[in-house]
């Protein structure tokens, strides 16, 4: 029996695709075909087979070293690997040993900027075919599942702010080496504040315009590109999909977009706040609704009121735990350097009608089919399958307690309401404290993404930042 066998994945329809991606890599000259698995950032790592190893890769999988999801930001081990039980009690974490890359075919693709490249997204599965339960994807269909349960599909759109540099200087020199490795040096592309502007707009377009052929090439539903309120900042918008299909778009957009930029001379970051002086923070605005799965329609829709009562519920659900569900959307420190008042950025857990000042923003009224929220509380560099599971779990647990959302904030940065955490210290702090999402995504996932990202905090707050130089140095 193949591992896709084991795994539950080899049907007719499943096989059916598999043989027509081998048909491709054919037809198309394909030489290797790129197998990536998002890992617990939201990063793409993976292996690179030749073309007729990656098609017995479909049914056989691929092995990699569990490391790869025992690490931080700054692609550091976390965890005790050579510890019994791995440092997490975990006996398949020991001694760095092996799960799979299982290729989802339907994600298949050519790269255009690569066009010898083929590529696939992989779910991570045990050799005996059990999802591997540190796997961030197989936790987004779980939600996914226990929404359908209820009797709803989510639908998402991506809204993606974003910077664009020219890149200057790579520093690749011998000592710019490490973990992490120096940042680059880099200039603008256009001065800001012109919001908006077609001037603003034109300076980009020679880089925007290869940016937007290889995301039409790739099958992204590209919308819109903007230039954004802050230098060299732009934004793209993504039509709605539905389940999987947002969070995989977003995954392979950032890296498109990061490889695309890096192949003529410009760095693409998602980083939220780059230390560059005059730029803006940037964010990653989540637009959501619910399909009925009996009757198809939206069921944030209504005839006679701006928003259902399904809708008031699943948004009561995303203002209730959203103190801790920022660790999900905002997942970085750097990313709390977003929440100011009066910046066009929550900075409490709030909503409105068509108000940029809040989280949660009710977009449509009463008989419009396309009414949804938008959370506007998230970062760029947040892995989307955690952003998106913890959004459904939070607004389940709405639903379920028919939560009330109580009244609308017309002065969002002046209303009594909840706060944001300012730190991810804090966001971490509520995360633990949290039973809904402890329910929703597991004790075991909760615990262990607590310890990722405090090994993060505990390594920041070891470094000597710029602020206390000047502050100190000349005054004691």
């Amino acid at each position: 029996m193949s591992l896709a066998e084991k795994a539950g994945l080899w049907n007719k329809d499943h096989e059916a695709v598999a043989r027509d991606v081998e048909r491709r890599i054919q037809a198309d000259g394909i030489t290797v075909v790129r197998l990536s698995f998002a890992d617990q950032h939201g990063l793409l790592r993976g292996k690179t087979l030749v073309a007729p190893e990656a098609v017995a890769a479909m049914t056989a999988g691929v092995g990699f070293t569990t490391t790869m999801l025992l690490k931080d930001t700054a692609h550091r081990t976390v965890f005790p690997v050579w510890q019994a039980g791995g440092g997490f009690g975990m006996k398949e974490l020991e001694g760095a040993a092996d799960v799979m890359m299982l290729p989802d075919p339907s994600t298949f693709r050519v790269l255009p900027w690569a066009p010898h490249t083929g590529w696939m997204l992989c779910d991570i599965v045990f050799a005996d075919g059990r999802p591997m339960p540190l796997s961030t994807r197989h936790l987004y269909r779980q939600t996914l599942s226990a929404l359908a349960d209820a009797g709803y599909d989510f639908c998402a759109g991506l809204e993606v702010e974003f910077h664009l540099f020219k890149l200057e200087k790579s520093r690749l020199g011998p000592t710019d080496a490490g973990q992490p490795g120096e940042a680059p040096d880099v200039s603008l592309l256009n001065q800001g504040y012109q919001y908006l502007t077609e001037q603003r707009y034109d300076a980009m377009d020679p880089i925007l315009e290869i940016l937007r052929a290889n995301v039409a090439d790739l099958g992204l539903p590209l919308r819109s590109i903007e230039v954004e309120f802050g230098p060299s900042q732009v934004e793209f918008t993504f039509r709605a999909g539905i389940g999987m299909e947002p969070a995989d778009a977003m995954i392979l957009f950032r890296s498109a977009a990061k490889q695309v930029a890096a192949r003529h001379g410009y760095h693409a970051t998602f980083m939220c706040r780059p230390k560059l002086a005059n730029v803006m923070s940037s964010g990653w605005h989540l637009h959501q609704s619910l399909k009925d799965r009996k009757s198809g329609i939206n069921a944030f829709a209504d005839p006679q009121q701006p928003l259902s009562a399904v809708g008031k519920h699943y948004m009561a659900g995303l203002l209730i735990n959203a103190q801790a569900a920022t660790a999900f959307s905002t997942p970085t420190l750097n990313g709390y350097k977003r929440y100011r008042p009066f910046s066009l950025a929550p900075d409490r857990a709030i909503w409105g009608r068509d108000n940029r000042g809040v989280m949660v923003r009710v977009l449509g009224g009463p008989g419009d089919a396309s009414t949804h929220l938008e959370n506007r509380v998230g970062e760029p560099a947040a892995n989307p399958y955690l952003y998106m599971a913890s959004q459904i779990v939070c607004g389940l647990d709405g639903l379920k307690r028919k939560a009330d959302p109580g009244p609308s904030a017309d002065t969002p940065y002046e209303a009594k309401a909840t706060l944001l955490p300012r730190t991810l210290d804090e966001a971490l702090d509520a995360l633990r404290a949290n039973t809904v999402l402890r329910s929703g995504l597991g004790d075991f996932f909760i615990d262990y993404y607590l310890k990722l990202k405090q090994a993060e905090i505990d390594r920041f707050n070891l470094e000597v930042t710029d602020w206390e130089q000047r502050e100190y140095f000349s005054t004691f």
